[in-house]
């Protein structure tokens, strides 16, 4: 791994460790029945310093096929409420953007995860039956 590239593994691993931290605090039997993590292929997420990261925890790393916007969660699930949220909204500051993004996400229900999160499972599921890594809604 490059010098350049260390400082982002660094960092993504840093914010593993905070969302150990906070799966310990809420759900503390989870840790010890294993965590399943998926991210996908950017460099700092398959870097060897997140790897050992993820080895030295257990948790279980879900492939990401490269491409596959129908697999991320982020891309199917959250960015398009995201979008039409913010739409026709304008932001002096950085500061008002962090603000209104925080209070969005503070105001989702927790089935707005849910949901996102097991409709993973079928859209996994069809990418296996299909043999491929991207498919249509």
């Amino acid at each position: 791994m490059s010098k350049r590239i260390t400082p982002f593994a660094s960092r993504y691993c840093s914010i593993l460790d905070r969302l150990k931290e906070a799966i310990r605090r809420k759900r503390p039997g989870l840790l010890r029945r294993g965590v399943v993590h998926q991210h996908d292929n950017a460099t700092p997420h398959s870097a060897n310093l997140t790897q050992q990261w993820l080895q030295r925890y257990g948790w279980e790393f879900l492939p990401h096929p490269a491409h596959s916007p129908d697999l991320a969660p982020s891309d199917f699930h959250l960015f398009g409420p995201l979008k039409r949220h913010l739409g026709g909204m304008a932001f002096e500051t950085e500061d008002d953007l962090t603000s209104e993004l925080r209070n969005w996400f503070d105001n989702l229900d927790v089935d707005f995860f849910r949901v996102g999160i097991n409709s993973l499972l079928s859209r996994w599921q069809k990418c296996i039956d299909l043999h491929v890594g991207y498919v249509e809604k």
